[in-house]
């Protein structure tokens, strides 16, 4: 595989890492987001392989099969049971409607080009022009925890903001040490299992996970 093919690659790959991470933001069905987060996963992983194959760094390839399993597999089948458990089948509100949710996602990538514009100049990397995407996709990770009110959802977004945090890892400097994705991944799924205890206790507690029912309560005590 020549360089350039890989570059192209993975910039097909960030373009779609990017395209779910606004299909998390507009979707509104639960189970469409765990689709959505298990697609980010997938594209992620094939884009760690590509970058581990042309940087011959074969930790890389470890990376990617940790995240195969973990954020294809293990979280979206955890969160899929929290779900059921929990019996939330309804649509999920946002605080923000779509359209101006869409137009602050939009801004948000424009800043993250604008930002990364001088790292892209002088950086040397195959994954250069990935930068940018890993950084829109933290931030827009983070517009999705603000403007969605139901916890599920928002932990899908500090997911998905994991996900941009470990794709820029692998853009900037083609990864981090095993040591350290392992603890991360350990951590993350360490995270997912605290969650959904909270999540049960809370449920049980106040009979929602919607932020703002919860909200409403703090503030009449």
């Amino acid at each position: 595989m020549s360089i350039s093919l890989a570059a192209q690659i993975n910039s097909i790959l960030a373009a779609l890492i990017l395209l779910t991470a606004f299909g998390l933001l507009v979707q509104r069905r639960i189970y469409g987001l765990l689709h959505l987060f298990a697609w980010q996963g997938l594209f992620l992983s094939i884009s760690t392989a590509v970058v581990g194959f042309v940087a011959e760094k074969h930790h890389l390839y470890i990376s990617s099969l940790i995240t195969l399993v973990l954020k294809v597999i293990v979280l979206p089948y955890i969160l899929h049971v929290l779900i059921m458990r929990l019996k939330i089948h309804r649509e999920i509100e946002t605080v923000v409607n779509v359209p101006i949710t869409m137009l602050i996602g939009i801004a948000l990538v424009i800043f993250s080009y604008s930002l990364t514009s001088p790292i892209r100049e002088l950086s040397t990397h195959v994954t250069k022009s990935t930068i940018a995407v890993a950084l829109a996709t933290v931030l827009l990770g983070l517009l999705m925890m603000i403007t969605r009110r139901h916890a599920v959802t928002q932990i899908i977004g500090f997911l998905s903001m994991e996900n941009g945090l470990f794709f820029a890892a692998t853009s900037a400097t083609y990864g981090m040490p095993l040591v350290v994705e392992l603890g991360v991944g350990l951590d993350i799924l360490i995270a997912a299992f605290i969650f959904g205890i909270f999540f049960f206790h809370i449920n049980t507690a106040f009979d929602s996970l919607d932020v703002e029912q919860m909200a409403r309560l703090k503030e009449e005590d």
